[in-house]
C-alpha cells in the first residue's frame, strides 16, 4: 500500500490535482445535498420498459467504478453501498468542456450526478447526465476490481480497500449492523432497557480473562477496562430496574486466534425472575428472530429446539474422562494423562476442565447446542444447582463448534458469593491469573436483595462469524488487532 509500490500513477493522480485546481476546480468540495441511494433509483423504475425514457430527474452519488467509450457519448459506471448504475454522458447535454473534464476523471474518483432516468435498448437502467460535480479526487488508485483484494494482512491493516474491492465484506458488515439492530428490537420490545456502564473500572469481574491496566492521571490511580459488564449490569436489577441490556466492547488481554481478539462486542442481558431455563428459551426465541430477520439461509437450523447435554456427560462422552469422579486437580490431571491427553502443568482443576471443553468438546459441538450445569468451581458468579451438589445452574451455547454465550442463575446470596470470592482469592495465589478478584462493592449491592435473576453474555462478533458463515473473527471486525 505503500507509495511507492506505482510511482508513475501517483505522480499522473497528483498531476490530475494540480490541473484541477489551476482550471478552478475544487477537488474536496463540502457538500452535496439531496442525494438518493443508487438502489431507490433501480427500484422506481424498475418497470421501465428497454429503450424507454423518462423526465424523472434524480440526483446520486458515488465512486466511479468503470468507464466506456470517449467522443461525443461515453458510459460510466457509479457505486455506492446500495448498488452500481451506469451513466450516459453526451457532448450535446454537458458540452465540450465538461464532457472533457468527465471523461478525464480516474477510477476511484468520488462524484454526485444529476440526470434523468432511463432503460437502455440492451435492458440497462442508466441516468443521463445532465451535470455533475467531483466530490473527491482519488490520489491513490483502487485495487484490481476484477481480481479483487485477496492478501489477508491488507485486507485487515487497510479494511477500507478491502470495502472498496470485495462486495463480500461489505454484506459481511452490513450483515453484522443487522444482526445488531434485530437484537435491539426483540430486546425493546420484551421490555428490556438499554444502559450503559463503566468501561474505566475501578475492579475487572465478571468473567475469567486477563485484564487491561491503565493509569488515571487526575486521580492518580490504576483503571481496568472491563472485561464484562455483568456485575454493574445485576447491580442495576438490585435498584429495581427488572429487565436490562447492554451491547458495547470489553477488553481482555490474551491471545489472538481465529475466535479471540482483545477487544470485541459483547451482549448482555438480565431479567429478575428468571432462571438459566428461563433465559435458556428467551435465547433460543432471540436466535430465531434474528436469523429470521436477516434472512439467513446457511446450512444451521435455527427454528428448532437446540440440542442439549450436560457439561460432565458431554465430557466423558467424547473423552472418557468422569470430571465428577476426579474432583481434585492430580486427580484429573492423572485420568487426562492415562488418556493420553496433554495436562498442561501449572493448571488448576478448573483450568483442566476448561482444557477438556475446549479441546475435545467444543469443536465437535456444530449444531445449535447447550452444555449445561456446570462445576461450581469454574462458575464463581452463578447459582448453586437446586438439585446436583457441586453444581451450579449454567449453560454455554454453542455453534459450528464456537462457544457464543454463557449464561446462569445469577448468585444472588451475598454470603455464598463472598465464600465464592474467598474460593477465586486461593486460586488466584495457586497460579491462576484469570481467576475473579475479590469485589466488596458488588458484596454490598448484593445485600440490598438481588430478586431471583437470570442472565446471559453473547459474543456478537462470534454470532457474526456463524451468520455470515466466516471462519475467523477478523472477517467480522472492521479493524481487528494486528501483530506488526
Amino acid at each position: 500500500m505503500a507509495d511507492a509500490e506505482q510511482p508513475d500513477v501517483f505522480s499522473a493522480r497528483r498531476q490530475k490535482l494540480a490541473d484541477l485546481r489551476k482550471a478552478g476546480v475544487e477537488p474536496f468540495p463540502y457538500a452535496f445535498p439531496g442525494v438518493e441511494p443508487i438502489a431507490s433509483v433501480r427500484e422506481r423504475h424498475v418497470a421501465l420498459e428497454p429503450g424507454q425514457e423518462t423526465a424523472f430527474r434524480h440526483r446520486i452519488a458515488g465512486r466511479l467504478v468503470a468507464r466506456r467509450g470517449q467522443g461525443k457519448m461515453a458510459f460510466l459506471d457509479i457505486a455506492d453501498r446500495s448498488g452500481r448504475i451506469q451513466l450516459q454522458a453526451r457532448v450535446d447535454e454537458l458540452g465540450q468542456e465538461r464532457m472533457d473534464l468527465l471523461l478525464g476523471l480516474d477510477l476511484g474518483d468520488l462524484l454526485g450526478v444529476d440526470g434523468t432516468a432511463l432503460r437502455s435498448r440492451r435492458g440497462e437502467l442508466t441516468l443521463r447526465v445532465t451535470g455533475f460535480e467531483l466530490l473527491a479526487k482519488s490520489l491513490r488508485p483502487p485495487p484490481d476490481k476484477h481480481h479483487g483484494l485477496t492478501d489477508v494482512e491488507t485486507r485487515f491493516r487497510h479494511r477500507e480497500a478491502d470495502l472498496l474491492s470485495n462486495e463480500e465484506t461489505r454484506a459481511v458488515f452490513v450483515t453484522r449492523a443487522r444482526i445488531i439492530s434485530a437484537i435491539r428490537r426483540y430486546l425493546d420490545a420484551n421490555g428490556f432497557i438499554e444502559v450503559e456502564t463503566p468501561i474505566l473500572q475501578p475492579l475487572y469481574g465478571g468473567a475469567a480473562a486477563r485484564p487491561f491496566v491503565t493509569h488515571h492521571n487526575a486521580l492518580d490511580r490504576d483503571l481496568y477496562l472491563r472485561i464484562a459488564s455483568e456485575l454493574y449490569l445485576k447491580r442495576l436489577i438490585v435498584g429495581g430496574l427488572e429487565r436490562v441490556y447492554e451491547i458495547g466492547k470489553n477488553f481482555r488481554n490474551e491471545g489472538l486466534s481465529h475466535k479471540h481478539n482483545p477487544e470485541f462486542t459483547m451482549i448482555e442481558y438480565y431479567e429478575a425472575y428468571a432462571d438459566y431455563m428461563g433465559v435458556a428459551a428467551r435465547f433460543e426465541e432471540l436466535m430465531r428472530y434474528v436469523t429470521s430477520e436477516i434472512g439467513y439461509g446457511g446450512p444451521l437450523d435455527f427454528q428448532k429446539p437446540w440440542h442439549r447435554e450436560t457439561l460432565a456427560g458431554a465430557i466423558q462422552k467424547r473423552t472418557g474422562i468422569d470430571i465428577c469422579a476426579h474432583h481434585d486437580r492430580d486427580a484429573l490431571a492423572a485420568a487426562m494423562g492415562s488418556n493420553g491427553l496433554t495436562v498442561p502443568e501449572s493448571d488448576t482443576w478448573p483450568q483442566l476442565v476448561d482444557e477438556l471443553v475446549s479441546k475435545h468438546v467444543e469443536p465437535t459441538l456444530i449444531e445449535p447446542t447447550l452444555l449445561i450445569d456446570y462445576p461450581v468451581e469454574v462458575s464463581p458468579l452463578a447459582k448453586r444447582h437446586r438439585m446436583q451438589e457441586g453444581f451450579v445452574e449454567r449453560f454455554e451455547a454453542f455453534i459450528d463448534g464456537i462457544e457464543v454465550a454463557n449464561a446462569f442463575s445469577e448468585l444472588n446470596d451475598p454470603d455464598d458469593q463472598r465464600a465464592r470470592f474467598e474460593d477465586q482469592r486461593a486460586l488466584a495465589a495457586s497460579g491462576d491469573a484469570e481467576a475473579q478478584p475479590y469485589d466488596q462493592a458488588y458484596i454490598e449491592a448484593l445485600e440490598y436483595g438481588l430478586p431471583p435473576t437470570g442472565g446471559i453474555g453473547v459474543g456478537i462478533d462470534r454470532i457474526a462469524i456463524v451468520l455470515t458463515g466466516q471462519r475467523s473473527i477478523r472477517e467480522v471486525i472492521l479493524f481487528p488487532a494486528m501483530r506488526e
